[in-house]
């Protein structure tokens, strides 16, 4: 008989888990929370509902899919939604206080006297004090970090402080305002749960441990900042680039035109050359005055006439007196 009891309650709709959510949460004073909260497919035209309670049998119902007060744009603290698509409702819960918190239940309304409902319970913890959204930040160097620093509502006329970690005389103080301003910092009070602290043009040396506090409350928060990898401008991979001659600008001290080094070395090769032949020449016209005059006359009118058989390649320089130049001209 008893066996047949156990079995008549495993075959019954509700007692099947057919609802779960998660584990127990933490939340502070005046903040808010969400909670997912996961059904069965067969259960999708049911009812979902919120409530408060240690025990199931006895919970007070806070919201209801039914109820349109509970709707997500109702005036209710407390807000229910159902997403059939995936399976999922989830309540919302703002404002909270510390007599909040207690045991709660996500419940799948299936009816009939001899059906219980199909629920799973979460405990919500409501405490005082700080948190961070994500005390583990990084960043490249050059760029900026947000830090989302959560406090409390009994801290929320408390003067709020962004430190280094180990150095007291480095901390930054909101103003009556609730900011605080410089070059790399920047401090926004929400004067409700949140404030924001911003680190702008990060170097390297910014990396390492910070807190930000209200009171006497404080949360640590690590930056990490990542080198920034050295990548040549496009303007100076143009500076090294082999440039193209006929787009210089001719302001350009160090340009020079594609045109001009042949130039040079030509206009060089003719002076040679031409230097060469006047030589040449010369050394002609000493030749036939000596044949014609005699070797000692052409003594008397040259100062010096160095050219002999053979002699070209250590030529000198050669000085005329005026009656040579005449005599040869």
């Amino acid at each position: 008989m008893t066996l047949l009891l156990l079995l008549i309650i495993f075959l019954l709709p509700g007692s099947h888990c057919t609802v779960s959510t998660v584990g127990d949460v933490s939340v502070l004073e005046g903040g808010s929370i969400t909670v997912p909260c996961h059904y069965n497919p067969q259960y999708i035209s049911h009812v979902k509902y919120w409530c408060q309670g240690r025990m199931r049998e006895f919970c007070t119902s806070l919201a209801r899919t039914d109820d349109p007060d509970s709707a997500p744009n109702g005036k209710g603290v407390v807000t229910i939604a159902d997403d059939p698509t995936q399976h999922v409702f989830t309540v919302s819960m703002r404002d909270l206080t510390e007599e909040d918190s207690g045991w709660y239940w996500c419940g799948v309304e299936l009816g009939g006297m001899w059906v219980s409902d199909s629920t799973a319970s979460l405990h919500i913890s409501v405490i005082q004090g700080m948190s961070v959204v994500s005390s583990m930040l990084s960043a490249d160097e050059g760029s900026s970090v947000t830090v989302q620093c959560l406090y409390s509502k009994n801290l929320r006329s408390s003067e709020k402080r962004w430190c280094r970690s180990g150095n007291w005389n480095s901390c930054m103080v909101t103003d009556s305002e609730g900011t605080f301003s410089s070059r790399k910092v920047f401090i926004h009070d929400d004067r409700n749960s949140l404030f924001t602290v911003t680190i702008q043009q990060l170097e390297m040396r910014d990396l390492g441990w910070y807190w930000c506090g209200a009171g006497q409350q404080q949360v640590a928060v690590h930056v990490s900042v990542t080198a920034q990898t050295t990548t040549p401008s496009p303007i100076q991979n143009l500076k090294t680039t082999v440039r193209n001659p006929s787009v210089m600008s001719s302001n350009d001290p160090h340009s020079r035109p594609v045109w001009e080094s042949p130039l040079v070395v030509c206009g060089v090769a003719l002076l040679v050359i031409t230097a060469f032949l006047a030589l040449w020449k010369l050394r002609q016209r000493c030749k036939k005055k000596q044949k014609h005059r005699g070797t000692n006359e052409m003594n008397d009118n040259l100062t010096m006439c160095p050219w002999r058989e053979g002699d070209y390649k250590n030529a000198s320089v050669i000085f005329l007196n005026a009656p040579a130049q005449a005599q040869m001209l």
